[in-house]
């Protein structure tokens, strides 16, 4: 069944959706783990904003020049074939599964926050596994239903987001924000390594323009601005909003809060406003889960088209919609939601973020190795050619960095998953590599 317009996004709605994915899950617990660090984590905002937007360029060209589809794993097919194929969206697949686990179970840590719930481990996990359901269940409706959706939620985090970066000024202490600065009294380098894997985090979704590439008309002219337009638009906002919170409250008091910013606005305020600020923050990033469900889906399904995962992911309704693919991943996540059950919901979350970290990284440094191939088959070369290598370069840097700032725990689990890709692909490789032997 072939997609139709009315069931497309525009390049607007993609651009959000980029955006909505970064911003609506990584800003709102980002201030609770920072502040293990202090203001002193601007240095890993600064390293992490330079290393994303290289990615992001780099993604914007592989977008424009690739005549492979599938996002990602169309880019790391020029230089890897079907293998680098199936492992950047094995990979792929892999993070997403753990981080949108991650992302709801931030959207009922806040809930419980809003609503004074003291929930016990197993009760967060039917919470986080009906958070996920519905969100699956609400992405039955399609593309489009998930651009209008997203473009509304979004409001719920740039919203307080735009106050606080603003109207945070007045009530903004440069005092205590040099009490925040390392509270730890860590080594300088340490200090700004121990925060990079958030960091990283909160520029995840970046991709997500590429990965929904068969989701928006035009995409050799839509996907780079959207790529390139979500990510400049979510550095500015991450690095004002979390640096001003370091002049409004201590850091003790953000590192063990479960809803950070409705901490800083009562603080501004009353507490009244920071369970508004908490409930909308919900809504974001309730809505940030809808549009990373329906991401995750459209990855399985990619590689299905292409031989590379099972079949049933391939299957779609009427409205586009992969639902068979969604049900199953999503019963994948409910198991994961019971595996990783944590006394400290902060710990469950840390855990689950820097395990996505370091699968996601995998396909990027795939991608980046293939730009120079995706240029060349386009027919570019000269400086462009040259200049975007460059660049891809930084970004393959500052991906290998993250995972060594991921840690080892984090890097020994995420090796594991992918030494797990190579031996599923040997599997199905008969069906590309069969005849390459004759």
């Amino acid at each position: 069944m072939s997609s139709t317009s009315e069931n497309k996004m525009s390049v607007l709605q993609l651009t959000i959706l980029t955006a909505v994915n970064m911003m609506g899950s990584g800003i709102i617990m980002l201030p609770t783990k920072l502040a293990q660090v202090g203001s002193l984590s601007i240095v890993s905002w600064l390293i992490t904003a330079v290393g994303s937007m290289a990615l992001a360029y780099a993604f914007a060209k592989a977008g424009m020049y690739s005549k492979k589809g599938g996002g990602m794993g169309g880019y790391s097919e020029y230089s890897f074939g079907k293998a680098g194929n199936f492992m950047a969206n094995y990979t792929y697949g892999v993070s997403l599964l753990i981080a949108n686990v991650a992302i709801a179970i931030s959207a009922v840590g806040y809930g419980a926050t809003f609503l004074d719930a003291n929930l016990s481990p197993f009760t967060t996990a039917m919470w986080t596994i009906a958070t996920l359901w519905l969100a699956t269940v609400l992405n039955f409706g399609g593309a489009s239903i998930t651009g209008r959706v997203s473009s509304f939620t979004v409001w719920g985090v740039i919203g307080p987001v735009f106050v606080i970066s603003t109207v945070g000024w007045y009530f903004f202490s440069g005092h205590l924000y040099m009490e925040n600065w390392n509270v730890n009294n860590l080594p300088f380098n340490e200090a700004a390594t121990n925060s990079i894997a958030m960091t990283l985090w909160a520029f995840l979704g970046l991709e997500s323009a590429a990965a929904n590439s068969d989701a928006v008309d035009n995409p050799e002219k839509n996907v780079p601005i959207a790529v390139l337009g979500g990510t400049l638009g979510a550095a500015v906002i991450y690095v004002l909003s979390t640096n001003i919170m370091f002049g409004l409250v201590p850091a003790n008091d953000l590192v063990n809060s479960s809803a950070p910013f409705g901490l800083a606005f009562a603080s501004m305020f009353t507490p009244t406003v920071g369970k508004i600020v908490m409930g909308l923050m919900v809504m974001s990033c309730f809505g940030s889960l809808l549009g990373w469900q329906f991401t995750i889906a459209n990855v399985f399904k990619q590689s299905a088209d292409e031989g590379l995962f099972p079949k049933l992911f391939s299957k779609i309704t009427s409205k586009d919609a992969p639902v068979v693919g969604m049900v199953t991943i999503t019963i994948i996540q409910s198991l994961l939601s019971l595996m990783t059950m944590s006394e400290s919901l902060n710990a469950q979350f840390e855990v689950l973020v820097n395990l996505a970290v370091v699968t996601n990284i995998i396909p990027y440094l795939l991608s980046m190795a293939a730009i120079i191939v995706i240029l060349k088959s386009a027919g570019r070369g000269g400086s462009e050619l040259s200049g975007t290598t460059f660049i891809a370069f930084i970004g393959s840097l500052y991906s290998l960095y993250a995972l060594y700032a991921s840690g080892l725990e984090a890097m020994t689990y995420g090796s594991i998953v992918t030494f797990i890709g190579w031996t599923l692909y040997g599997f199905i490789s008969d069906k590309f590599d069969l005849e390459k032997q004759a």
